[in-house]
């Protein structure tokens, strides 16, 4: 079969590679699609991995080949995979920090070499473990639509993570495929979004996805506009869906004493910035972090997508067939104006 293996820095190779094999309680899906995810990006960019490697865990497809003892599916099941399940009993698991669980921390799906999700692929391997996270996917529904329910799993920790009430004043900083998604769901939810970017399409997309006010983040009047906007109180939370220093700082300034500043995509490790640590005793703002996705809340996010209350049909803005994979990555991690959600595409629907 196809396959992009990653051999280096930024050195990914259109290879052929043998198909992978299963076992009695294992699943071979035929990729359909996969989405490009920073996590993945970075590993590629900054070579924090060893290679050879198959990445790609953003993957939905079509079950060809079932083990004797996977009973659960059939051939020709469409469905949305999910690279990491906890055990649920060790004791990360239950104080339900699963993304700390060891069993977690093993990806579960691979195209070949050390498991990585293989997603850029044209078959995968789904483990035993990972069975109770694979969702199938409704007829009225398409294989691009379960691609995204893991980045949406994500958001949807990370919201649960918030102490919120109905009508509060929400920070979003950065509107591309992530802080959408934060929009939206906090939308549903009740909340009063104010949205920030720097590009003026995505700043109009928000409004779209139930944001009530949309700024530019670099607006010198920002804290003004967000203490008139909270009533003078100051946010109640802000989101950093980007990984920046100055918002993580401006996002620490503008919420409220006791409010909660939550950081989203900055996974890089050795990041360091000055703080004020008495904005955290002193003030009670909460500086807290959310990684990867929950499989618990699979069910949740599953109607989320699939009723299409959120419809992520119009963060879709590229798809790039296996062989150009390492230009779906690179236009992933420089986008422009009219990029969003990449995603890798073998199949259409």
């Amino acid at each position: 079969m196809r396959a992009v293996v990653y051999r280096g820095v930024n050195e990914l190779c259109v290879e052929t590679v043998p198909v992978p094999r299963i076992r009695p309680d294992e699943l071979l899906v035929k990729v359909a699609a996969c989405g490009v995810c920073p996590t993945d990006i970075k590993k590629i960019q900054f070579g924090t991995v060893r290679p050879p490697r198959i990445f790609g865990h953003e993957t939905a497809g079509a079950v060809v080949q079932v083990g004797a003892r996977a009973r659960q599916f059939r051939v020709g099941d469409r469905v949305a995979l999910h690279h990491h399940v906890p055990c649920l009993d060790c004791h990360a698991c239950r104080h339900r920090a699963f993304a700390q669980c060891a069993q977690y921390k093993r990806t579960g799906i691979t195209a070949g070499f050390e498991p990585a999700g293989g997603g850029y692929a044209e078959f995968v391997r789904v483990m035993s473990f990972v069975l109770p996270g694979v969702v199938k996917i409704p007829a009225r529904n398409r294989f691009v639509e379960g691609a995204m329910l893991e980045p949406v799993n994500t958001v949807l920790k990370a919201v649960h993570r918030l102490a919120l009430l109905r009508d509060d004043v929400v920070l979003v900083i950065g509107q591309g495929p992530i802080g959408l998604m934060f929009t939206r769901l906090l939308a549903l939810r009740g909340m009063n979004v104010m949205a920030t970017d720097l590009l003026p399409a995505r700043l109009k997309l928000a409004r779209k996805f139930g944001a009530r006010w949309a700024f530019f983040g670099d607006d010198r009047d920002l804290p003004e506009k967000a203490a008139r906007l909270s009533r003078g109180r100051g946010l109640d939370a802000a989101l950093v869906a980007v990984p920046s220093e100055a918002a993580a700082h401006q996002a620490q300034q503008l919420v409220r004493g006791a409010g909660q500043v939550l950081l989203f995509a900055h996974t890089r490790r050795g990041a360091r910035t000055e703080l004020d640590l008495s904005t955290i005793c002193a003030d009670e703002k909460d500086l807290i972090g959310s990684y990867s996705s929950d499989v618990t809340l699979q069910g949740e996010a599953v109607r989320l997508v699939f009723t299409r209350k959120l419809d992520v049909r119009p963060l879709i803005t590229h798809r790039f067939p296996l062989e150009r994979t390492a230009e779906a990555i690179q236009l992933a991690a420089r986008p422009d104006s009219g990029s969003l959600k990449i995603v890798v595409a073998q199949e259409a629907g």
